[in-house]
């Protein structure tokens, strides 16, 4: 147990769902230096664990499509190697399936957990982001599933961000979309977004806590730049997906749920019945001999 957090914010005030400045103590951590961060390149590297994109990328790019439209020419440990030159924006990917970053991941994780717990209980799925970037790179507006913070290591980057319940930014129907089908499609970046945003210009040392379906966009400044962000689910961010997911799908079959109605006793009787729908499929699912992901998992994709 730590004797105090390693991600600092203002916790008497502490909402889960509403975005905030947070500050960090791991900003030095060996494993946060360019030189193991290459290393734990090479081992994601052969089974896909990283992300990758030119600094061609923009604020309107399809965030999901960003790799295949703008592709990094060279070999992605040589990119990263000469990052400051190679205009690519780098992502390694839930680096907690690597023995030496879970450590990490759940050090800092379990450092907050009962700040968190105290007003979100259900802490778990714990994961672990790793941005790596060029200067005057671009992270394309959009949409995460996880409660999240992200911490700058080195580097400059302003962080735009807008609350998650903010609808003149990504539409209820958006948010269905994105928890049914894990499509971004209807989340379309707009320019004068930017003035409805909380505007985080972030230093080593400073970070952001991003609820879960908070729109975001991050733009790195004129020099390179390493961020880490620390994820994780909640009760109220597996109760939040299921609903979407429902009206969703509900959706796909024509019925519209008016945005109106997104909360209180309605919600309540999609999530106790798809709840139930769900706990009998996974039965179903054992019993055929199919694996089920546990969502109470300590660890994202504790599988790998």
């Amino acid at each position: 147990m730590f004797a105090e957090p390693l991600i600092e914010l203002d916790w008497s005030n502490f909402k889960p769902w509403a975005v905030a400045p947070v500050s960090h103590k791991v900003s030095e951590h060996p494993l946060l230096q360019i030189g193991q961060l290459i290393e734990l390149a090479k081992r994601l590297e052969t089974k896909g664990g990283i992300r990758a994109h030119t600094s061609d990328a923009g604020a309107g790019t399809a965030f999901g499509d960003a790799p295949d439209l703008h592709p990094v020419a060279g070999p992605l440990i040589q990119t990263m190697e000469h990052i400051e030159a190679t205009k690519a924006w780098m992502s390694l990917l839930n680096v907690q399936t690597d023995p030496v970053y879970r450590q990490l991941v759940d050090d800092v994780l379990s450092s907050v957990r009962p700040q968190v717990e105290a007003k979100d209980p259900g802490m778990s799925y714990f994961g672990g982001w790793i941005f790596v970037s060029s200067p005057r790179t671009v992270t394309p507006f959009h949409i995460d599933k996880e409660h999240n913070f992200i911490l700058q290591i080195s580097g400059q980057k302003t962080v735009y961000v807008w609350e998650p319940d903010d609808l003149r930014v990504v539409s209820e129907r958006a948010r269905d979309r994105f928890h049914s089908r894990h499509r971004r499609d209807l989340i379309v970046w707009r320019e004068e977004f930017r003035e409805l945003a909380h505007c985080f210009k972030l230093g080593p040392g400073q970070g952001a806590y991003m609820p879960s379906t908070s729109p975001h966009l991050v733009e790195v400044g004129e020099g390179p730049s390493i961020t880490m962000s620390f994820t994780y689910y909640t009760d109220s961010t597996r109760r939040d997906n299921l609903v979407h997911k429902v009206r969703g799908r509900m959706a796909e079959f024509g019925v519209n749920i008016p945005a109106s109605w997104h909360s209180g006793r309605f919600d309540q009787t999609l999530y106790w019945g798809a709840k139930a729908a769900r706990a009998a499929a996974r039965i179903g699912y054992q019993a055929t001999g199919r694996k089920v992901g546990q969502e109470h998992a300590r660890y994202a994709r504790a599988e790998s």
